[in-house]
C-alpha cells in the first residue's frame, strides 16, 4: 500500500510540475510571440514597400550602409529574438525529456504494483 501511495504521489507531483511549467512559461512565450509577430509584420511591410517602390518611383536600386546605427540595432534585436527562441526551445526540450523519464519511472512502479496486487489476489 505504501508503494501505491508513493506512485500516486509521484504522478501527482509530475502533473503539478508540468502545470507549473506551463503556467510560468505561457506568459513568457506569449510575450515573445507578440514581439516576434510585430517584428515579422514590420519586416513584411518594409519588404513590400521596397518591392512596390521600385514600380512606383524612379528608384531601381538601393545602397545600404551596413554601419548605419539603426540597421545595426535592428539586426541586434533580431539576433536577440532568435537567441531567445533558441533558449525557449532548449529549455522546453530539457523539461520534456526530464518529464518523460519521470513518467516512465512512475509507469514502471504502476506495473510493479499491479503485478503485486494480481499475485496476491490469485
Amino acid at each position: 500500500m505504501a508503494d501505491s501511495d508513493t506512485t500516486e504521489k509521484s504522478i501527482l507531483e509530475i502533473h503539478e510540475e508540468f502545470l507549473e511549467h506551463v503556467e510560468a512559461g505561457s506568459s513568457k512565450i506569449r510575450l515573445l510571440s507578440v514581439v516576434t509577430v510585430v517584428v515579422a509584420g514590420l519586416l513584411a511591410i518594409s519588404y513590400i514597400y521596397q518591392v512596390a517602390s521600385a514600380y512606383f518611383t524612379a528608384t531601381t536600386s538601393v545602397t545600404v550602409n551596413l554601419r548605419d546605427p539603426i540597421l545595426v540595432v535592428f539586426e541586434m534585436l533580431l539576433t536577440v529574438l532568435a537567441l531567445l527562441w533558441l533558449y525557449v526551445g532548449v529549455r522546453d526540450y530539457r523539461f520534456v525529456s526530464g518529464l518523460s523519464k519521470s513518467i516512465a519511472r512512475a509507469r514502471a512502479l504502476e506495473r510493479e504494483i499491479e503485478e503485486e496486487i494480481s499475485a496476491k489476489s490469485a
